[in-house]
């Protein structure tokens, strides 16, 4: 879509002047709650970086009996299989009980799984807490960046969005420097301690959610449009329902979702049913395989075997390097952020991808060559191009993962469609976490072939199903995949829109000219 004239944003075609967010008052508020509430993702990177401090503290070791291979592999899938086993009640838990509600709950469990985790007694025992922990984490993540992404306001969405994935980072770089402060405890609590903060974003996020309001569309889908009415006007208006943008972006919003429960089922079948859906549907499953199955796999939870190999053996070194990394990360993920709609999604996700493939192979040159002549600048470069690697890593696949994700999808089948994303994270992850460990155990170096041949294939598949979709609205999206045939209300609507709208006795507008408008409140199907 083409860019808007500078210092304005586009709106039902239609061109406004930028917010600054800080300035206003209510997107102020709004956005320093939604940025606890974003944390779910910071304790799933806690607990990758966790994980691989852990395995470098001689106590946990000792405590645990010095866990590897499969048994190794299993303590760091098990979380995992919890959020596999959560799936298929997380759609469901947003769409029926709320956002809100969704995170709310998922952060329970998460908080119990974290008690149970740090005082376990025996290595089954942690093994189940982490279960619960990847349980909780599921049910939380398939509703925070739907959250996100529906209430802020048109202009932020890109960065807001992007921004959640990165949060990751941050759960990553607590939990490096925390467990390297640890390692001199001389007892249990250096990894008793590291365990009991994995609950803090879940309890940060369990206090600020209820401070910002119910999604406006899932509020909508449920028949209270007056009250998503007064929540688009305090968030995006400062509470002045008479605003032309809080109208249009109502009415459009409204429009879409009568036609979606009109014309469109909520069901899972529907993410195959149309062309464009099917398209979606290539999107998401490879946004959640490739985000993971990209040998950063092999970093996030077995950087010590990977140190170990290119002798690099001591703790406090491992821990240091790893904490730097988590530096970088948060700079160049949150970076990106910000032009995300200045770039485009397309351009990062193809750059992002052909620097991690030019990388990885380097990076596995070297480690044949450590292999070969045990030479000190062979180690440190295979370092530098783990550093490298993550620098184009985190161009697109980590913030753009749920960002690009939750706006293609249209609302009836965002859930559904979050969560298949997921789903492929969560058997990439289980993948990973179990098969890496025993592949490099058997293979070493050998096994990063394996991922220089698999990035090339994820680089062809960006290439061809990738689409650009900055400087759109959320609404008018469908229009990329569907062209004609989008399901669009609004003042966007689209022609096939029209017909739909007519065959049902046409659409509610809302007439700009009334000081205080009536606005439809009919009890809709959920």
């Amino acid at each position: 879509m083409e860019a808007p004239t500078k210092g304005t944003f586009r709106l039902a075609g239609r061109e406004f002047p930028e917010v600054t967010w800080y300035k206003d008052p209510a997107l102020r508020k709004t956005y320093i709650c939604l940025a606890f509430v974003v944390l779910t993702s910071a304790t799933n990177g806690y607990d990758g970086s966790m994980v691989n401090g852990l395995q470098s503290l001689d106590y946990w070791q000792d405590y645990f009996g010095h866990p590897k291979g499969s048994l190794l592999g299993l303590l760091a899938c098990i979380m995992s299989i919890g959020s596999l086993v959560a799936l298929p009640v997380v759609p469901y838990t947003a769409d029926l009980l709320g956002r809100r509600w969704g995170i709310f709950i998922g952060c329970i469990i998460m908080v119990l799984g974290v008690i149970l985790q740090t005082i376990s007694i025996n290595l089954k025992m942690f093994i189940a807490a982490r279960f619960f922990l990847g349980f909780g984490i599921a049910i939380a993540h398939g509703s925070s960046p739907l959250l996100v992404t529906e209430l802020v306001h048109p202009q932020h969405r890109a960065t807001f969005t992007t921004i959640y994935n990165t949060t990751w980072y941050i759960g990553s770089f607590i939990a490096a420097w925390l467990t390297f402060g640890t390692n001199h405890i001389n007892s249990n609590w250096c990894w008793r301690v590291p365990s009991l903060v994995q609950a803090l974003p879940s309890i940060l996020q369990m206090s600020f959610v209820w401070f910002v309001p119910e999604s406006p569309r899932f509020l909508i889908a449920h028949g209270k449009v007056e009250k998503a009415h007064q929540v688009l006007a305090k968030v995006h208006a400062n509470g002045d329902l008479d605003s032309e943008i809080v109208h249009l972006e109502l009415q459009e919003i409204k429009d879409t979702i009568k036609l979606e429960q009109e014309f469109e089922s909520n069901g899972w079948l529907e993410l195959v049913k149309t062309k464009g859906n099917r398209h979606r549907l290539i999107i998401l499953l490879s946004l959640g395989l490739f985000s993971q199955w990209s040998g950063n796999g092999l970093v996030s939870y077995y950087l010590n075997i990977i140190f170990n190999s290119i002798g690099i053996t001591d703790s406090n070194t491992q821990l240091i390097i790893n904490g730097c990394l988590q530096i970088l990360n948060i700079i160049v993920a949150t970076g990106q952020c910000f032009f995300v709609d200045r770039i485009g999604r397309r351009p990062l996700f193809l750059t992002a991808t052909t620097g991690m493939l030019a990388t990885f192979i380097v990076w596995t040159i070297c480690s044949a060559q450590f292999d070969i002549n045990k030479s000190k600048a062979s180690a440190n470069a295979v370092v530098a191009m783990i550093f490298l690697y993550y620098v184009f890593y985190n161009m697109a696949w980590s913030g753009l993962l749920v960002g690009y994700s939750a706006e293609i999808l249209p609302y009836s089948i965002r859930a559904k469609g979050m969560t298949l994303m997921f789903l492929m994270v969560d058997i990439a992850l289980f993948f990973n976490q179990y098969v890496n460990p025993i592949a490099l155990d058997h293979i070493h170096w050998k096994y990063y072939i394996v991922y220089d041949v698999w990035i090339a294939v994820e680089l062809v598949v960006v290439y061809f199903f990738y689409i650009e979709t900055r400087y759109t609205p959320l609404e008018e999206i469908a229009k990329h995949f569907d062209g004609e045939d989008a399901v669009l209300g609004g003042a966007a609507a689209t022609a096939k829109s029209k017909e739909l709208a007519a065959e049902i006795g046409g659409l509610d507008t809302i007439d700009l000219g009334e000081k205080r408008p009536e606005v439809e409140t009919r009890e809709t199907s959920a």
